[in-house]
């Protein structure tokens, strides 16, 4: 019975240790989860956000817009599920420093956008700062993951769990982000879904 007790309670230690640390209770805040969460935000710009379908969606408008955290950071991970389409225009924008009018000018956009005419900035890159190899990640028509780390200089994204870019830039030390929702011009953009996003801050 000693020898079942012991091999049981070896099983939970180890079913906890394998456990991925971004689960809530281990100093992570969850701020969207399936279709709830867009009190967490401010809207900045006319994208239709709407929780529909297990997730926060937008698929309309006419200059794009983004959902905007009330809190700033500046050394934290962040860990964001979605789903995009072939034609997304979208990113996470983070140490935005002027929250009215968020660019890759005074942020790190870490970006979503398969076709962008920049491939070298395409998905899973940091534009104007950190490229990746043309084409070579793909987001759209599948759920996919992005992991963010901001450790003073250093900036890393993981985009379905593999590496993609790791930047050493000081230009932005911190500031809220903010999830996009792009558009092509005056044309509308193509739809992405959010269904988890998690951030803990790293003292």
């Amino acid at each position: 019975m000693k020898q079942l007790s012991a091999f049981a309670a070896a099983l939970a230690l180890a079913a906890c240790s394998s456990m991925p640390s971004w689960v809530p209770g281990s100093g992570w805040t969850t701020l969207i989860d399936g279709d709830k969460g867009l009190e967490n935000f401010e809207r900045v710009g006319d994208a239709n956000w709407r929780a529909e379908g297990g997730a926060i969606v937008a698929d309309k408008a006419a200059n794009g817009g983004h959902l905007l955290t009330k809190k700033a950071y500046k050394d934290f991970q962040l860990r964001a599920e979605f789903w995009a389409d072939h034609g997304t225009n979208s990113g996470i924008f983070i140490r935005i420093q002027d929250p009215k009018k968020i660019g890759s000018a005074n942020s790190y956009e870490v970006n979503v956008y398969d076709q962008r005419p920049g491939p070298e900035y395409g998905t899973a890159g940091i534009v104007d700062f950190a490229k990746v190899p043309p084409g070579k990640y793909k987001a759209g028509g599948k759920w996919n993951t992005f992991d963010i780390t901001a450790k003073g200089d250093t900036i890393t994204v993981l985009f379905n769990g593999e590496k993609t870019v790791e930047l050493k830039d000081s230009k932005f030390a911190q500031g809220p982000f903010s999830l996009q929702f792009g558009n092509h011009g005056k044309q509308p953009g193509a739809p992405i879904k959010w269904r988890k996003v998690q951030v803990r801050e790293i003292k």
